[in-house]
Order: C-alpha cells, then structure tokens, then sequence
C-alpha cells in the first residue's frame, strides 16, 4: 500500500454503519438509485443461478449427504460474508472531499486501497477474463441445448425432424440466440435488465417446481444410485471447486448497490442470503432422487418424452442465454477502465468536442480517478463523468463477436474455463474482499476485520488448491 495513500477505517469515517446496525449507508440522496430490493435480488440471483446452479446435486453425489450439505452451506457462507464485506467496502467510495458522485466498483476501491498501479489493472484483467469465459459458456450452452429441446418437442408432438434440418443445427441456434442478446448487451445498467432477470428467474422457480415436484409426486427415480451420509473417492475433491465457483457472483455486487434506492446494510443482507439460498435446495432434492447417478446437470437426467421436462429444459437456455447480460456488463466496465487512456488519446488526436473537457481533466485521471463508461444519475453535477460513446460501442461490439466467434468454432471449454475460474473466480469472490475490507476497515474495533484477512487467505489457498487440481487433471 502506498505510504502517501490516507488512512481509512471506522475511525476516519464515521458515517460508515458497524456490523450491528443497519442504517442508511449512504446518507448523501444524489447517490441513491433506483432500482428496487426485488429487481437487485432477482438480478444477483440471476447471477448465481446459472449453469452452476444445475450441478449442485453432483456435488452431493460426490461428498454424501453429510458432508455435503456442509461443504455447500460453507462455500455459500464464504461467498456470503465476502459479497457482505464487498457492501460494506462500497460505503467507503465517494465519502472523501472532492470525490463526491463517484460510484463503487472493484477499481474505485482497489485505487482506495492500495493506491494507483499496476494492481488495479491486474484486478480488472481477472474479472473481466472471467466474466467473458463464463459468458462463452452460456453462449455453447445454448447452442447445445435449443436442438435437443426442438427435437424433444417434435417428438411428444409426433413431428420427428430430419436429421439435416436447420432446427438441429447448433450453429443456427447460436446466430438466434446473438440476435435476441445483442440488444439486451448494450443496456447500460443491471436495473435496465430486472424484466429479463425476472423472465429468466421464472425458470429458476419452474426448474425447482420440476426438481422437488418431482421427488414428492413422483419419489426416487427407479434407478437411482446410492444415498450415502458419506463418501470419499476420487471425485470428492473434484466437487468442491464446482461449489466455490458455482456462488460466484461478486462481479455483479456493486452495480447492484449503486442502483438499489434507499441502500442500506439490511437490504443488501437480504438480497446476498435469498439469491445464496436457493442454490442448496436444488442439490439437497437432485441428490435424493437420483443418488450417486445424478449427472452435473440435473434437468438432463428426467425423462426427456414429456413436455413438462421439455419445457424445464428450454427454462435452462432461457436462464442461461438471459444470464449472458449479467456477465457482458461487469466485463466492459473492467475493460473500461483498462483502455480508458487509449480512447482519449483517440478524442486528443480527433480534437473532438470533448477534448477540451478531457484536457482540463487530465491532472484528475492522474489521480487515479477513471472515466465512467455510463453516464451517473446526477452527471449535471459532475460534467466531467460524460461517457466517450465511442467506447462503449467498441467495448460492446467486441464483447460480442469475439464471445460469437470462440463459441461458434469450440464445443468444449471445460480446461480453459476451469483455469479461468480457479482464478478469477477466487479473486473476486475472497482473496479481494477479504484484503479490501482488512485495509479499509483496519481501524474499526471488533474481529470482522480478522475475519476478513482470514477469508483472503483462505481464497489464496482455494486458488492453489484449485489450480493444482486442474494442473493434475491436464496431465492425465
């Protein structure tokens, strides 16, 4: 950290809450938004409840019952307490004079942090990594799924396809899909998103109707495995990466808290336990049906000849394909700031009509301070937060046809993905919150701040543990 960067904490700002209160965080009205507590639930569980969501039962399968459930509540609760830790470390970010108006994010409080550097940009290079593999993968998904949902639907209506038609081909399912999300990826907010998030957590809620709807109208399925309270075998370990990056959804968690209206510490509480808590029962139930058999996609084991499986199967592209948004955004806000300095040296040279505004700046953004892809609520105010439009096209359509072309040519990313996650995946989810809290809030009496360097720690030992386990699985 640098030497001349101030000292933060409870002691230097008074207006952050302690852990046990829950007032308003930011008392300052031009920095609420206006998105409400159930648009920011239905997006951050949006988040989680992707594709992940659909292997928890695996997970089950591989620990038993027992150590299991635990293992899953202990993923959910670190993850949890880090997007808790990330809350309170987003009260921080425009409570210093001078810098009123700024919105939290992962680079705003790395700057606070540990001072401008290359750590920031590292920081932004992980995330922005990991959203778009994860993006890809929704993309492939899609593409693999929509012909096997239009093939099961032909069939239940006694109207088999052939085997060259178009709607069994994966790559016309791809370009579709492209043409439905590429409207929705130049939204600039999470709040712009909520009705989609909301169509696609409909899926969510239909794919609990079928997982537990089934188990008590229907019971066990007839060839399912064993229901063991314990097991260890050589997938066990394998399980538990699958868990940590399954609750992955920090990257969401600031453009959450900038838009929620009327924030405080109670609602975001509330928004982290109820999108966390879904996830577990989908595993609990999977695993009891199908035992040790189940697949790491459990809407794949019902039988496919029935239009109420068929229907829970389009749900998933529709949560998955919906996701795919969700993940767009944080990934060009961190690509944002990382070529931020390229497009205004663009303006400088096109001596466009915001050159002078980013000239008279130029001592501000050596400050640290980056320019915001998006215009804030209250840019009257702050004339300087205009965004370069230029950017943000280039960003989105890049975004775009690149995550286009890699899933349009690969079928598999399982290696890449698992590397990507082992490490972005920790990073924004631990290791970040975790040292962003200890250094913040160092001053602040009680043990939270502990608690905080231990979760940093832990997510270095997760992100080895992790990385060594791929490296493993690579060489056999």
């Amino acid at each position: 950290m640098n030497d001349d960067m101030p000292e933060y904490g409870a002691a230097s700002l008074p207006m952050i809450p302690s852990n046990s209160e829950s007032p308003k965080l930011l008392p300052d009205s031009t920095k609420d938004g206006h998105a409400s507590i159930t648009s920011s639930v239905t997006n951050l569980s949006n988040t989680i409840l992707g594709a992940g969501a659909l292997a928890f039962p695996s997970a089950f399968a591989a620990m038993g019952m027992l150590p299991g459930s635990l293992s899953c509540a202990f993923s959910g609760a670190t993850a949890m307490f880090g997007l808790y830790l990330l809350s309170r470390c987003a009260t921080i970010v425009g409570t210093q004079p001078g810098h009123e108006g700024r919105k939290a994010s992962f680079n705003e409080i790395a700057r606070l942090t540990f001072g401008k550097g290359w750590a920031i940009r590292a920081f932004d290079l992980a995330i922005a990594i990991k959203c778009f593999g994860v993006s890809v993968s929704y993309l492939i998904i899609c593409k693999t799924l929509l012909p096997q949902v239009c093939n099961t639907i032909a069939n239940i209506f006694h109207h088999p396809l052939a085997q060259d038609s178009i709607l069994l081909a994966s790559h016309f399912w791809l370009i579709v899909w492209m043409v439905i999300i590429t409207p929705l990826s130049f939204m600039r907010t999470l709040d712009s998103l909520r009705f989609t998030s909301q169509i696609a957590l409909l899926t969510v809620i239909y794919l609990l109707v079928v997982v537990v709807g089934w188990y008590f109208v229907k019971g066990v399925s007839p060839e399912r495995g064993q229901v063991v309270p314990f097991r260890w075998d050589k997938n066990t370990l394998s399980s538990f990466p699958v868990q940590v990056f399954a609750y992955t959804c920090s990257q969401n968690l600031f453009p959450i808290y900038n838009e929620l209206k009327n924030k405080s510490q109670k609602k975001m509480n509330t928004v982290i336990v109820v999108s966390i808590g879904s996830a577990i029962c989908i595993g609990i139930i999977g695993y009891l049906t199908f035992g040790s058999k189940v697949s790491s996609n459990i809407i794949a084991m019902y039988p496919a000849t029935t239009l109420f499986v068929a229907i829970g199967r389009l749900g998933i592209v529709m949560l998955v394909g919906l996701s795919y948004p969700l993940q767009l955004l944080p990934c060009r806000a961190s690509l944002h700031h990382l070529t931020h300095g390229l497009f205004k040296q663009q303006d400088h040279s096109a001596g466009g009509p915001d050159d002078s505004m980013i000239q008279a700046n130029d001592d501000d953004d050596s400050d640290g301070e980056e320019d915001p892809l998006v215009p804030s609520e209250n840019a009257s105010l702050h004339p300087r937060h205009e965004p370069l439009s230029m950017q943000f096209l280039a960003l989105t359509l890049g975004i775009l046809i690149s995550g286009f072309l890699i899933a349009y040519n690969v079928h598999e990313l399982n290696i890449v993905l698992s590397f990507v996650g082992s490490t972005g995946s920790t990073i924004i989810s631990f290791i970040l919150p975790g040292f962003f809290y200890f250094f913040l809030f160092r001053q602040e009496p009680g043990n939270t701040k502990w608690y905080a360097l231990a979760l940093g720690i832990y997510g270095m030992f997760v992100m080895l543990f992790c990385l060594f386990f791929n490296i493993i699985n690579l060489v056999k």
